[in-house]
Formats: structure tokens, C-alpha cells, sequence
């Protein structure tokens, strides 16, 4: 097998490569990594979800650390992916978790989080996987129990560590202050407990509890995963819905009436709120499957906006190397300042919720107030599953600029930051991209009409088919 990290750490199936082997591969090459380029001499942090035997290749991944020598703390329980970046960042250390993210339960991951809070930069990462080939199947490991009596691994309380982060950045007791109930999905992830160990019985839990296998369900947070958050709200009452992936890095939320609020409105929310509510200061980033509304926010409120190609890493690039106020992805990967370089799903639900008590309106009217100061913006995806012959030829055909007409509205412009997104006579907009890991093709649209969204995504859809 091939290792190879995606958009976001090397991800494989469970005992079929994702296995000790290999995961003993991907450590040492991490380790030469930091010894070689002099990362750190802090060592490395590491943190783990709530999959089949997390805890095994975490001390696994730990003791292969400890036999190169590089000093380990790890976390004492489950903890959310945030947490090891807050550590990394904290400690000045690389930071290490393992896990899949919103992947099917029968994957694992590795995730590697650098000294500055946030994803391992592209560049980074490419010299890990220079390092991969290079495997010492000499190195001589010892047990867990033998580094932690050693001293070479320290057990450190993580997830309560990442807690009192949580309560001096967020006013929790604004929120306590109004009583509202406030709905929280896990997802069977590494965000379980946490609310309502911060906001006690104002908290309606679902699916907290550790269960490796997700009831089957990959854990993302997306409308479609999403349906018995939405009516466990209605039932109950709650003013709001926080869903986490798996992680907790990202988040889904759902307003008083069940409406999943997606990450666009978020973001665009985030904007309002920190640059016009508390006067805070600083540019947008966004990748380029995300919200023209923000280009409008931009404008209107004086502030710088940047376009990156899709993956929070680039987000990342641009945090620490800049003044960003917002920052963030449409797949519900969102970053505000003030806090770390990093996806927090937890974070970022409770900032809303913080919101909506502090403006003193249910997240519907928010919504709204967007609507009615920028005007609708309607969007859809297809993750089509296609052949590869029919995927590359339908972005040859794109990149060639020969997509001149969508639903009947003529192609205005062409813009090819990742993929290629075509600009229509109306201000919608259409992105064809591919996955470059599957026959599948990424297709998404904007429109200020929600049927029209979707007809934008069916049109090229019905072109790719007949490729």
C-alpha cells in the first residue's frame, strides 16, 4: 500500500492499512520530520477520538515516539482534535491525533497539527512523506508501560486542559444567563460531554456516549446526518442545534425551527458579529467553494477578503501568517480570530449561540437580517460518482472553457483557483472540481434562487453523464 496524506492527514480502513505497521511508518517518518528540520524540542502532543482501538495505536503511535526520543505527552481520555492544536500551539510542540474525522467508523487516521496551533502546512507535510520510504525496522520499541515509568510519556488531562481555553474565550455565563436549551449532537465523537460539562443542564445531548462504531453512521455533520438533530430541537424546544464531527473540529447547526444553517450563513454570521457587534479588526479568508455573500460583506464593512483553494490548510497558512478575522470553509471548517489557527467545532457553535444571546434574537432572525441585508444566497452540492474517464473529461472540457451556456444562462466569466468555477449572467455561479483520490466529481453552485441552485448542479451533472 501506498501512504498518502489527503486534504487533511493520512486516512486509511482499519486492519486493512490501517494497521500498527503502518502506522509505525507514518510515526517514524513524522519523528525524522521534526528531528531533521528542528520542528521542536518540545516533543509532540497527542490526542485521540472515540474509534475502535484509538487508544491502542495512540500509546502505539507514543511509544514508537519515545524510542526516537522525542518527548510525548498524551492525552488521558478522548479529547477533540482543537485540543491537540491548542497544545501544540501551548507547549510549542507537534501536534499528533489520531483519527478520521467525519470518515465511515471503519477508518482511522493521523493528523498532524504544527507548533503554531494549526494543520501541518502542505509543504510540511510533503516532507513528511519524503520520509516515509525510509523506515528503520531496527528501531527497538518498548512497552507503554515502560516509557510511562521512564518518564519518555507523561499522560496529561487534555480535554479538561482545553475546557478552561474554552470558558476564559467564550461569555458562558451570558449564555447561562438566558436558560435557553441548547441541543447537542456528538455524533458518538470526541466532543461528547464537553458542552454540557461547560453549560450543565441547559444541554440536551444525542448520541454521547462511546460507540466506535457510529450506529454506522460516518460522523459528519451534514443536513442529510442531521434529521433527528432537527426534530429532537422541534420536540424539545431548544433555541438552537450544535452537531460535531467526530473530531469536533467541525460543526452543523440548526435554528429554533429545525432549518439546518449551513456553513456559508455561519461565516457570513461570524463576519457581522466580530467586525460589527465587537469592533474587531482583520481580513476574510475563504476557499473558493464558499459564499459570495462575504465578498459583499467585505466591501460594505471595510474589510480585506482573500480566495484559497479548498482545504482548511490554506485557511491556515493565511491565519498565522496574517490578521484574519474569519476564516473558513463551506464544509464546516471555521476559524474566527482570537482563538487558534484551527477548526473548532465547539467553539464556533457556542460563539453563535453567544450571539444570539448577546443580540438577543433566535438564530432565524439573524439569519434573516443577512437575507435582508445582502440578499438570498441559495446553495447546492453533488459529490457525483462517476467513472474516471467521464471526470476528467468533463473538467478537460471545463478548463477549455466549451461550459458557455448552464441552464439556459450564458457563462460570464471563468475562474480556475481549484477546478474551475463559471460566473453566469445573473451572479450565480457554478464550480466543477475533482477528487483526487476517487471517481468523483465535486459540483456546487450559488444562486439567490434555491431551485435554481439546484438546476445549475443537475445541468452539469446531466453533462458529465453524457461525457
Amino acid at each position: 500500500m501506498k501512504i498518502k496524506f489527503g486534504t487533511d492527514g493520512w486516512r486509511a480502513v482499519i486492519a486493512k492499512d490501517y494497521t500498527y505497521d503502518n502506522v509505525s511508518i507514518v510515526t517514524q517518518a513524522t519523528g525524522r520530520w521534526i528531528k531533521n528540520e528542528k520542528i521542536t524540542s518540545n516533543g509532540v502532543i497527542i490526542g485521540y477520538d472515540g474509534r475502535f482501538m484509538g487508544r491502542q495505536f495512540a500509546e502505539h503511535c507514543a511509544c514508537v515516539f519515545a524510542a526516537m526520543e522525542i518527548p510525548v505527552r498524551i492525552a488521558d481520555c478522548i479529547t477533540p482534535t482543537p485540543s491537540v492544536s491548542w497544545a501544540a500551539l501551548e507547549y510549542d510542540a507537534v501536534g499528533i491525533v489520531i483519527t478520521a474525522s467525519h470518515n465511515p467508523p471503519d477508518y482511522n487516521g493521523f493528523k498532524i497539527k504544527a507548533p503554531f496551533g494549526g494543520p501541518a502546512t502542505p509543504a510540511q507535510i510533503a516532507s513528511v512523506e519524503d520520509e516515509l520510504d525510509n523506515f528503520d525496522s531496527s528501531l527497538k520499541v518498548e512497552s507503554y508501560q515502560t516509557y510511562l515509568k521512564q518518564g519518555r510519556i507523561r499522560e496529561i488531562p487534555l480535554r479538561e486542559q482545553f475546557k478552561d481555553v474554552l470558558s476564559e474565550r467564550l461569555d458562558l455565563d451570558a449564555i447561562r444567563s438566558k436558560g435557553i436549551k441548547i441541543a447537542h449532537d456528538c455524533m458518538f465523537g470526541a466532543g461528547q460531554g464537553m458542552i454540557k460539562e461547560l453549560l450543565g443542564d441547559q444541554i440536551l445531548e444525542l448520541h454521547s456516549d462511546f460507540n466506535p462504531g457510529f450506529h454506522g453512521q460516518a460522523p459528519e455533520p451534514i443536513e442529510k446526518n442531521l434529521g433527528e438533530l432537527s426534530k429532537f430541537i422541534v420536540e424539545n424546544r431548544c433555541a438552537v442545534g450544535i452537531a460535531n464531527d467526530g473530531d469536533a473540529d467541525r460543526v452543523g447547526m440548526f435554528d429554533e425551527t429545525g432549518r439546518f444553517v449551513d456553513s456559508h450563513e455561519v461565516l457570513s454570521l461570524l463576519t457581522k458579529y466580530l467586525s460589527q457587534e465587537k469592533g474587531m479588526k482583520g481580513s476574510i479568508i475563504k476557499t473558493f467553494s464558499t459564499t459570495s455573500m462575504l465578498d459583499k460583506q467585505a466591501e460594505k464593512y471595510g474589510l480585506d477578503i482573500e480566495t484559497t483553494p479548498i482545504g482548511f490548510k490554506y485557511v491556515a497558512e493565511k491565519i498565522v501568517d496574517g490578521d484574519v478575522l474569519v476564516g473558513g470553509e463551506e464544509s464546516g471548517g471555521l476559524a474566527v480570530k482570537g482563538h487558534i489557527p484551527e477548526r473548532d467545532g465547539i467553539f464556533i457553535g457556542l460563539l453563535i449561540t453567544e450571539m444570539m444571546v448577546k443580540e438577543g434574537k433566535a438564530l432565524s432572525e439573524l439569519v434573516q437580517d443577512l437575507v435582508d441585508e445582502f440578499g438570498p444566497h441559495f446553495h447546492y452540492r453533488n459529490d457525483m460518482h462517476t467513472s474516471n474517464d467521464k471526470k476528467n473529461a468533463m473538467m478537460a472540457y471545463c478548463k477549455d472553457k466549451k461550459l458557455t451556456e448552464i441552464n439556459g444562462k450564458k457563462v460570464e466569466k471563468w475562474e480556475f483557483t481549484d477546478g474551475v468555477k463559471h460566473w453566469l449572467n445573473d451572479g450565480s455561479w457554478l464550480l466543477v472540481r475533482p477528487s483526487g483520490t476517487e471517481p468523483v466529481l465535486r459540483i456546487y453552485s450559488e444562486s439567490s434562487n434555491e431551485d435554481e441552485a439546484q438546476k445549475l448542479v443537475e445541468y452539469a451533472s446531466n453533462v458529465t453523464n453524457n461525457m
